[in-house]
């Protein structure tokens, strides 16, 4: 079996360079040049097995996903990713394992232009967790505490495949591609992120579930927000594997989508449609005075999901 610095040094071989990485793997800690004109941005995430991802996942995808979730958070608040570092928790030295992992990670590395600068290698659990740095213009990063009421409320994509994914595993074994491929692979939307600093009031992004995310903006923003179920997108997987009252409640509550949501003016609609970030952008409500988020149905009658969203901690 590999040693720990033999698996310390086949992740060095295989990270990636930029010329602002000063010292990356291989010293205490990594020095970075930040740009004089940029703000450092720093998001962190921690996925544990059977927690985060099912305990059958492939190493790929399991180096794919504690990235992309990373990455994120940096397009939740506009900012263009730059480095990160990797912290490893392996029930035994695999070095297999490892190839598998870093196949994943550092394909989304390369996509975003991202450096690997060093890290933690222990034995335990398998749990993984990534801090992210990115850079953002000073005065353009998105944040949640910029809601106003009157703002539209958008979001990025699709919402409920991925928890439509964990559902049909729970329930005894993956049963639609596309939406596992939801579940393992989230696309982090950076490229939205950039494009809506400077367009967008507030954002977040939708890791909890729909309700309880735009909770956290409203509870920022102190504001309320109104959401049509009937305007939430829904993709034709999700739609083909359960029925509109589960389908809906996904939507609502499901999580691990990673898509963004965000408040912006009435009059920016056509400039938001014309960001050209590869993705889609629906409308789904606004917000108003208050302090909650409430949901209604195609008639304006109140609807209610069955849960607001994943808590970590909340009673089973």
């Amino acid at each position: 079996m590999p040693t720990e610095f033999a698996l310390i040094d086949a992740i060095a071989r295989r990270a990636a360079a930029r010329d602002d990485v000063v010292l990356g793997i291989g010293d205490d800690a990594a020095i970075l040049s930040v740009p004089a004109d940029r703000q450092l941005v720093v998001a962190m995430d921690t996925l544990n097995a059977g927690v985060h991802f099912p305990e059958d996942s492939l190493p790929a995808d399991i180096g794919w996903k504690v990235l992309a979730v990373n990455l994120s958070d940096l397009a939740a608040m506009g900012a263009r990713p730059a480095w990160c570092t990797l912290s490893l928790s392996l029930p035994a030295s695999d070095s297999r394992w490892l190839e598998g992992f870093l196949d994943g990670f550092l394909a989304l590395a390369a996509r975003h232009g991202v450096a690997l600068v060093g890290g933690d290698t222990t034995r335990g659990p398998l749990s993984v967790c990534v801090t992210a740095h990115g850079l953002v213009e000073p005065g353009r990063s998105l944040r949640r505490d910029g809601a106003r009421i009157g703002d539209d409320v958008w979001v990025t994509g699709t919402l409920g495949d991925a928890a439509g994914a964990l559902a049909q595993w729970r329930a005894g074994g993956d049963r639609d591609p596309a939406l596992r491929e939801r579940l393992d692979r989230p696309e982090p939307r950076v490229e939205s992120g950039l494009a809506l600093a400077g367009l967008a009031h507030a954002a977040i992004d939708v890791s909890d579930g729909l309700l309880a995310d735009l909770d956290h903006v409203c509870s920022a923003s102190r504001v309320g927000a109104e959401i049509a179920v009937g305007m939430l997108p829904l993709s034709p997987a999700l739609a083909a594997a359960f029925d509109q009252g589960q389908h809906r409640a996904l939507q609502c509550s499901g999580g691990d989508d990673y898509e963004l949501c965000f408040t912006a003016a009435r009059e920016r609609r056509d400039d938001i449609a014309a960001t050209g970030a590869g993705v889609a952008m629906t409308r789904v409500g606004r917000i108003v005075a208050g302090e909650a988020v409430s949901v209604v149905d195609e008639e304006g009658n109140p609807w209610r999901s069955p849960r607001r969203g994943f808590d970590h901690f909340e009673p089973m």
